[in-house]
């Protein structure tokens, strides 16, 4: 019986591995190279422009969640986030985490399951945020910028993060509207070991504070919501 049950599961991650490589081998794309300098910087700043990078960046206050999963109001001027999911709550401190106060059912956490609780939220806020506010952080510090010319004849911005975030050295290349808008973006990430995989960006929300936030993003087979989308001062 033993035999046979190590039989099956060896079976199993042979037919994974042989699927993981068929799709590997059909989509993984390498990283587009591109041309550093100003005219990279020029279609980013429209790109921004496009988007309402002011108002944005006059935002005090946003409010989200991630895939129903986990919920966010973001104090910009302070710093300060409350993240929320199931019976955890954690006020983080994105200044100075250690100081980030949590909550398990509305009563406050233990000193070690508070650091604990606050590790999870600062690595759910840097994801679940990324995929709300990304195209505003295209100049963040550790960012490079390079115009890459596309087989279409169009052009796109490849952005690279050196530093900063959980996975730095990951690369988004924008394909961007006539417009200036954001139409999605390619990934070559830490987390996701095939790249070139497209996620769009879409649902559009002019927000009370004039932002530009997406409602949506379709990954594949999977659609990303964002809830209800709230930004304002």
């Amino acid at each position: 019986m033993l035999n046979k049950l190590f039989k099956i599961l060896a079976l199993l991650i042979l037919l994974v591995t042989i699927g993981f490589g068929v799709l590997y081998y059909l989509y993984n794309k390498p990283l587009p190279t591109g041309e550093l300098g100003p005219e990279a910087d020029a279609l980013a700043y429209r790109m921004l422009d496009a988007l309402h990078y002011k108002n944005f960046n006059n935002t005090k206050i946003i409010e989200w969640s991630f895939r129903g999963d986990h919920s966010y109001k973001w104090n910009r001027e302070k710093a300060m986030v409350k993240v929320s999911w199931g019976d955890n709550v954690v006020e983080l401190d994105l200044i100075t985490p250690h100081s980030s106060k949590a909550y398990v059912n509305n009563e406050a956490a233990s000193y070690e399951t508070t650091q604990n609780l606050i590790e999870v939220a600062q690595r759910y806020f840097n994801n679940d945020s990324f995929w709300l506010v990304a195209p505003y952080k295209i100049f963040d510090r550790g960012t490079e910028r390079y115009l890459v010319d596309m087989e279409d004849g169009s052009e796109a911005l490849l952005v690279t993060y050196t530093q900063g975030g959980d996975t730095p050295g990951d690369s988004y290349l924008w394909i961007i509207e006539p417009n200036g808008m954001p139409k999605s973006f390619k990934l070559w990430t830490k987390i996701i070991p095939i790249g070139g995989l497209e996620a769009t960006w879409e649902g559009w929300i002019e927000t009370e504070s004039g932002a530009l936030l997406p409602a949506y993003h379709k990954f594949g087979p999977i659609s990303i919501s964002m809830g209800e989308v709230k930004a304002y001062n």
